[in-house]
């Protein structure tokens, strides 16, 4: 219980507007601007590598693309890429999502997979596919940015972007943005990254040496012992104790 008690008072700390800021720095503060899901998504598949840098590439698109013709997005992103994504995949992820929103809504594609049984991974599995279907494009650096779907726990990969996203649309504090209602927060899955993994590791919360979805599944099963109604609200709080190397 003195984990549980050291990990709430970390939660009441960092849970403050000015835990994301210029001087501190989080891809979700990009998405905060624009309180959209799909500007949302682009900001959290992004979200790997140096932080300074996500923010600077999030922060050179012009996410009114997302309303514009398939040329248009050509011809604007033309010479933006990222790490391991050229040019061709950031606009393969934009017509993809703009095509998707002049059907649906990001929100109904995934409660088409998650509702049945109530798995978020069955709902980011829907999602991949449905992205996939819009729009035929396929490299390493588009498979790795968008994802592919997960059958097995173990030896996958942990889903983090994705369960990232799904944290900033489910929660609502002063971190995240809840524009989503009928997703339940219970049923979230911790974003699994190396910050994470090794604090879990470290308090004792993980025993599972391998990082990989079931790890995931597992540190979340812990904190659930902790709120039942909302393991994920410690998701931040380990994720900056990693980061600030506090630990």
């Amino acid at each position: 219980m003195e984990i549980k008690k050291r990990l709430d008072l970390e939660v009441e700390k960092r849970n403050k507007k000015s835990e994301v800021s210029v001087n501190n720095l989080d891809p979700i503060l990009v998405a905060h601007r624009y309180a959209d899901p799909t500007i949302s998504l682009i900001c959290a598949l992004f979200a790997y590598g140096n932080v300074k840098q996500i923010v600077k590439f999030l922060d050179s698109l012009d996410f009114d693309l997302l309303n514009k013709s398939d040329e248009e997005i050509d011809r604007v992103l033309k010479n933006h890429y990222y790490r391991f994504q050229k040019s061709e995949d950031v606009i393969a992820l934009f017509i993809a999502l703009k095509r998707l929103n002049n059907q649906t809504s990001l929100e109904e594609v995934f409660l088409s997979g998650y509702s049945d049984k109530r798995n978020v991974i069955d709902g980011v599995n829907a999602t991949i596919s449905k992205i996939i279907s819009l729009y035929l494009h396929s490299s390493r650096g588009y498979n790795f940015l968008i994802g592919k779907v997960t059958t097995k726990t173990k030896g996958a990969g942990a889903l983090k972007r994705w369960m990232m996203f799904l944290r900033w649309m489910v929660r609502e504090d002063n971190i995240d943005m809840g524009l989503w209602s009928k997703v339940d927060k219970a049923d979230l899955i911790m974003p699994l990254d190396t910050h994470t993994f090794s604090v879990g590791l470290r308090l004792g919360l993980l025993k599972r040496k391998t990082y990989d979805l079931e790890a995931a599944i597992e540190l979340t099963e812990t904190l659930r012992g902790f709120d039942k109604k909302d393991p994920l609200k410690y998701d931040f709080a380990l994720y900056r104790l990693g980061q600030e190397k506090i630990l």
